[in-house]
């Protein structure tokens, strides 16, 4: 008779090892907070998972199983596959987000194999990590100007609007990440001459940035600066409050010109909400990077050189979204001219 071990347990020891630092990525660094957050939203899906709908989760020593029961086990966790994802579909989630789930999934089977020496079968190899491209929305070199530019519109917002405003403005110039933009202190600027620039390490990806600063954003600088070096410029802020201010940033400065998002399930594209959406429904911290990435490339900086500032890899296929992104907003330009031209 095959002995079952129950998965919540073994899954509650994998966060916790990977929080302690038992657990290490393959280069010896510690596992991201970001990535340990992950790993419990995969276990809270799991437990709602076997609650609702009785499903038992278990795993069993594949070295100890003969060929029926081999057979019978790399069934259950087809079962388990086929169950799992459509009760996340059920809930409303789309394609990237039920992939993440079976990969974190995927990285816990691994933990046990190569870690604790549990032999899984590797049944995990079964489990497929669907992935879709979400549509990337940033701000038109217009919009990006108006917000640095317009003085009256500024001086409209409440003094903490404004400094969310202004974060913003100095995220789409740089293309830092939230949180590399809220651990910036007075140690990353450094003046050469008479020119800027901001000196940071990616907390994420560990990777070293040199960036020449324009003007405005040294302004931004300069107004938020703290006399201690040890204090953030931009102090502290709540990703959720950063977001909501924003849209509400958004609306205020007019972006509410409508757009129609799409998502993925299972391949298959939906519409992500019946009612008519608007720009400034959906900006977010997200979009300051992306806007920085995009901006540059519109206005004629060589892809190389806007790789080596974001810190994308010569191979990396997201910033090829980038380019293409960037290509159909040049090629919309040009045709306005185009058209001009043909109407004499």
């Amino acid at each position: 008779m095959k002995v079952k071990d129950p998965i919540i347990p073994l899954f509650i020891q994998f966060i916790k090892d990977s929080t302690t630092g038992k657990r290490l990525k393959k280069n010896g660094e510690r596992i991201s907070p970001q990535s340990i957050k992950n790993y419990q939203y995969a276990l809270n899906n799991l437990v709602k998972f076997e609650a609702d709908t009785g499903f038992e989760l278990r795993i069993c020593n594949a070295s100890k199983l003969n060929s029926r029961e081999l057979a019978s086990e790399k069934n259950y966790w087809k079962k388990f596959y086929k169950k799992f994802t459509e009760y996340l579909y059920k809930n409303g989630c789309y394609d990237n987000y039920v992939g993440a789930n079976i990969k974190y999934i995927r990285t816990f089977f691994n933990y046990l194999k190569n870690e604790k020496d549990y032999p899984t079968g590797d049944f995990q190899r079964l489990f497929y990590v669907r992935k879709e491209e979400v549509d990337i929305l940033v701000l038109s070199p217009e919009q990006l100007k108006y917000l640095i530019h317009d003085q009256a519109f500024s001086k409209s917002l409440t003094p903490a609007m404004r400094r969310i405003k202004d974060v913003f403005v100095f995220g789409c110039t740089t293309g830092l990440r939230f949180s590399d933009i809220f651990s910036l202190t007075n140690k990353n600027f450094e003046k050469q001459n008479n020119d800027w620039y901001l000196k940071i390490k990616s907390q994420k990806t560990k990777t070293y940035s040199f960036i020449k600063l324009p003007n405005y954003a040294v302004d931004i600088y300069k107004q938020y600066k703290p006399k201690s070096s040890r204090v953030s410029i931009f102090g502290t802020i709540s990703l959720f409050i950063f977001n909501r201010s924003l849209k509400h940033i958004g609306e205020k400065a007019g972006f509410t010109n409508a757009i129609h998002m799409t998502r993925e399930r299972q391949g298959k594209t939906k519409a992500t909400t019946k009612s008519t959406l608007r720009f400034c429904d959906k900006m977010s911290s997200h979009m300051m990077r992306r806007t920085a990435i995009t901006t540059l490339l519109i206005l004629g900086m060589p892809e190389h050189l806007v790789r080596k500032i974001s810190g994308h890899s010569s191979s990396s296929s997201s910033f090829n979204r980038y380019v293409h992104y960037a290509q159909v907003y040049v090629d919309k330009e040009i045709d306005k001219v185009h058209s001009k031209l043909e109407n004499y």
